[in-house]
């Protein structure tokens, strides 16, 4: 995955992050995935954060 690509996925509550993709060309806004939280341990939201 090139760097340029990469997205931050952050969850509030625990400080828990993920790396994705996303297509900037069709996808404008800032994505929301649920993903599995493994301090809580359970499903929650995470959202797009800045680099």
């Amino acid at each position: 995955m090139s760097q340029d690509k990469l997205i931050i996925l952050k969850n509030k509550q625990s400080g828990e992050v993920y790396f994705s993709r996303k297509n900037r060309k069709t996808v404008e806004k800032k994505i929301e995935l649920k993903k599995y939280s493994k301090e809580l341990r359970k499903h929650v939201v995470f959202k797009e954060a800045k680099k």
